[in-house]
Parts: C-alpha cells; sequence; structure tokens
C-alpha cells in the first residue's frame, strides 16, 4: 500500500523518493510512501501503451467481466478499504462507505455500458455508396483526480476508459492515495492484464507535463481547480492531447417563500456540510426569498451549530477536518476577510477547543453578505454556509448566474412555473429542483463557463474515451 503500481507490479519510485501520508485528523503519520516524477509517469504510459495493442482488441464481455469482479471485490471488503479513507482522508466512516459503494457501481454501470457502444448505418445519396459510423478506444489515457472523494472520482474516469478499451496511467492526490490503491488492488485481483492500469503518486507538475509531451498519451481527464485546468487547457494548446475538465463550482441556492422553511433549513444544513463543504457541487451560496430570510437564517444556525466535529471512527460525527492544514489556514483566511466586510458569523467558524491536533472548524452560518463579498466571489471548499436575500425571480437568476463557475444550481420552491422557468435561465451544467444530488452514475456530470468541458458518468462518459469513425465503401 506504499508503492506505485506499474505494468502489474508494486514498485518504489525511479528515484527512490518518499513523502509521508498523515492522518489530518490526528496528525499521525500513517505510511512512507513512493513519490515519483515524470520519469515514472513515462513509464507507465510506456507500460499503458503496450497493453493497448491488446486490451483495445478484447470484446467489451471479457472487460465487462473483469469490472463487475473488481465490482465485487470492492462490496466484499467494504469494512477494510473505508477505513483506510477514512484515516487518509479524514471524513465519517458512513461517508466512506457510501463512496466506496458508489466506486463498485461505477465498475459495474460501464462493465454493462461498454456493450452498448453503439454505431449507425448512414443511409447514402448514392445507389453504390454504402457509410456508417463506428466507436473505437482512444488509446492510453491519464487521469488525474482531487483528495475530495479519493474513490468516486477515480472510479467513474477508471471505468469508463476501460471499459472502452482504453489502458490507464491515473495520478491520484498524495492526499489520498490508499484509495486508489485498494482500487487498483480490486481490478488486479479481477484479472486485469498487466499495463492496462497504472497508479503513480507524486510531483504533479512533472508526471501532468509528463503527460501533455507524451505522443502515446491521448486525453487527459483532470478533477480539480479552475487554475490547475487553465494551465492543463495552455499545454494542451502545444500538444493536441485532448482534455476533460472537472474544475470549480460555486453552486447557488434559490430558496422561494413558498417552500417548508424548517425542512429545508434542515436538508440544508445536511447538504452543505457533505465532506466538510469539500466538494465541487458543494451548495455555497444561500439565496432566500426576503420574506423567509431571517426565518431561514434563524433555523439553519440551529441545525448547523449542533453538527458533531470529530475523527471519522466516532459515533455519530457528521463532520471531519480539512484534508489538510494548508486547506484549514485558507478557509480560516475566508472567514477573517469576511469580518472585515461586515457580515456577521451567527454560529461556528472557531477551530474546536477540544481537538489540539488535526485539521478541524466548526462549521459556521455567515449572514449580512453582498454580492460582491468575498463568500460570494470564491469557492470555499470549506465548513462555511454563506447567507443572501433577492426579492423576486429576476433578482434570483441574476445574483445566481453571476458568477465564473457553472458547475452545480439548486432551486428549492413548490411551483412548477418557478421551478421550469429559474433551471432553464440558469447559466450551469447541473441544477436540481427540490434535491440535492443532481448527479448519478447513470447521468452526464459536467460543467459549463470555468468549471470544465467534458463530461463524466452516464453513457456520454463513456464516449469520452472513444474516437468517432466514418467507413465510407464506394464503388458498389
Amino acid at each position: 500500500m506504499n508503492k506505485q503500481y506499474i505494468n502489474g507490479q508494486w514498485v518504489n519510485a525511479i528515484d527512490e523518493n518518499t513523502y509521508e501520508l498523515v492522518n489530518p485528523a490526528t496528525e499521525e503519520l500513517l505510511y512512507t510512501i513512493s513519490y515519483g516524477n515524470g520519469k515514472d509517469c513515462v513509464a507507465a504510459i510506456a507500460a499503458a501503451q503496450a497493453a493497448f495493442k491488446k486490451w483495445r482488441f478484447t470484446t467489451p464481455y471479457t472487460r465487462a467481466a473483469i469490472l463487475k469482479k473488481a465490482a465485487d471485490y470492492l462490496r466484499e471488503n467494504i469494512e477494510t478499504i473505508a477505513r483506510d479513507m477514512v484515516l487518509e482522508s479524514g471524513k465519517p466512516l458512513a461517508e466512506a462507505r457510501g463512496e466506496f459503494m458508489v466506486a463498485a457501481n461505477l465498475f459495474e454501470w460501464y462493465a454493462e455500458e461498454g456493450k452498448r457502444a453503439y454505431g449507425k448505418v448512414i443511409p447514402t445519396n448514392r445507389a453504390d455508396k454504402r457509410s456508417s459510423v463506428i466507436w473505437q478506444p482512444m488509446g492510453v489515457i491519464g487521469v488525474i483526480t482531487a483528495w475530495n472523494f479519493p474513490a468516486y472520482n477515480p472510479a467513474r474516469a477508471w471505468a469508463a476508459a476501460l471499459a472502452a478499451g482504453c489502458t490507464v496511467v491515473a495520478k491520484p492526490s498524495e492526499s489520498t492515495p490508499l484509495s486508489a490503491y485498494h482500487m487498483a488492488i480490486a481490478l488486479e485481483q479481477a484479472g486485469l492484464p498487466a499495463g492496462v492500469l497504472n497508479v503513480l503518486t507524486g510531483e504533479s507538475t512533472s508526471i501532468g507535463q509528463a503527460m501533455l509531451d507524451h505522443p502515446d498519451l491521448k486525453k487527459i481527464s483532470f478533477t480539480g481547480s479552475t487554475r490547475v485546468g487553465k494551465i492543463l487547457m495552455d499545454g494542451a494548446s502545444r500538444t493536441h492531447t485532448k482534455l476533460s475538465l472537472e474544475l470549480g463550482g460555486n453552486a447557488p441556492v434559490l430558496i422561494f417563500d413558498d417552500v417548508d422553511v424548517i425542512a429545508v433549513a434542515r436538508a440544508a444544513a445536511l447538504a452543505r456540510f457533505r465532506n466538510n463543504g469539500q466538494v465541487c457541487i458543494a451548495p455555497q451560496r444561500f439565496y432566500v426569498h426576503h420574506k423567509i430570510y431571517h426565518q431561514f437564517a434563524e433555523a439553519v444556525t440551529a441545525y448547523v451549530a449542533a453538527i458533531k466535529v470529530g475523527e471519522g471512527f466516532e459515533e455519530g460525527v457528521q463532520v471531519g477536518p480539512l484534508i489538510t492544514k494548508k486547506q484549514r489556514d485558507s478557509v480560516i483566511a475566508l472567514l477573517e476577510k469576511t469580518k472585515s466586510e461586515q457580515a456577521e458569523i451567527l454560529t461556528g467558524g472557531q477551530v474546536p477547543a477540544d481537538r489540539e491536533k488535526g485539521y478541524f472548524i466548526q462549521p459556521a452560518v455567515v449572514g449580512g453578505l453582498d454580492q460582491d463579498s468575498t463568500l460570494a466571489r470564491n469557492e470555499i471548499f470549506g465548513p462555511i454556509l454563506p447567507l443572501f436575500s433577492f426579492t423576486d425571480e429576476a433578482d434570483a437568476i441574476k445574483k445566481a448566474n453571476d458568477t465564473e463557475y457553472g458547475l452545480a444550481a439548486y432551486i428549492f420552491t413548490n411551483n412548477l412555473a418557478t421551478a421550469i422557468h429559474v433551471s432553464e435561465a440558469l447559466e450551469f451544467g447541473m441544477v436540481g429542483i427540490n434535491e440535492w444530488a443532481p448527479h448519478g452514475t447513470e447521468s452526464p456530470f459536467g460543467g459549463w463557463k470555468y468549471s470544465g468541458q467534458g463530461h463524466e458518468s452516464g453513457s456520454e462518459g463513456l464516449f469520452e474515451y472513444m474516437e468517432k469513425k466514418l467507413i465510407s465503401i464506394g464503388g458498389l
């Protein structure tokens, strides 16, 4: 569990470099992990390219059998692997179990969806001509994923790419490598041939550059910040490497005055702080109709104040630590900036008195905000719930769209016309109406504007890793 997985072998980094993986809840050393660089990436790409020559010609049924076995392995070993996710990420055990179950579902779903990469026959304007379209695997795929969902993020890309007949060079976050290693073990145990999947941890810049520069690597699927996404886009413009980018978000929540205020406030307190707010589609900017603003603020503050913070294995814990000290400090800095803007912290925002170790913050609710505030303009990625108000439908839409991000948005109303008008006017790739999870294994996941390009999950996720080919026969 502390080495890289390249060409079917668990190996040290070529330069023998290592780093220390720390538990964010206790700051204790978990493992010393291999720390690779561009040289390791080049070796992994070579292994993946060699494996692709055979893997691409396996049938989707053969690939499906392996993916299904891997899914079964994850489910059968859920307790062991979920505990490792808690140790490396800090999230509560129930969330870790749930995430690995979703990862297993992704492997199984793409096992079936890979059998349905249908082409088509095109009627032509000539009697002596026949045209058809087929889909073929793209080649070696680089997958770079973030730490906030260390199983889900890799699984949706790995599963789709492998089902499509591609081979994979994966770089999970150095903060959360154990979950990715467990999934590599699952695929290895399921009979995945050597070189089809390669997993390395290490220096982000040199590994990313090696992926961009290598002619055998056809595409990079990246989950992470908008800042890094722009860097990859700049690099890809030179090398013609294809990209799928799932980047940052700043999701608005529009709460109209015809809802059950208490029920929505209770649900909002849970949804906002899932994974400690470290979620790209997390509901973030809460716009509440001015008629119910004070009632909602009072209710949600009470619910947030009661949230239990602690280590993921503790009974009843709902929120764990932030992933790193740097991440915690960035959230604290946002709160300090908010104070200077005359906003009101209604609850939380401090380091819990009983947590001398770990990167904990008590979940906060902040009111009295306007559109130019720090919490309106920045992706928070932490345990802060900002409150804003709006006057009418047009005001709500204008404020919600007033961001460079366009990943997810949420609407709460009991008026069908309002739901339809507002959902169609919002400039976001995913809109949830009266729900907090506008995504699923079977549904396309992707954003507009600075939130990315391409899609994961759903049938769309499969075709992200395939090339369309027209075959035309003349002279018949």
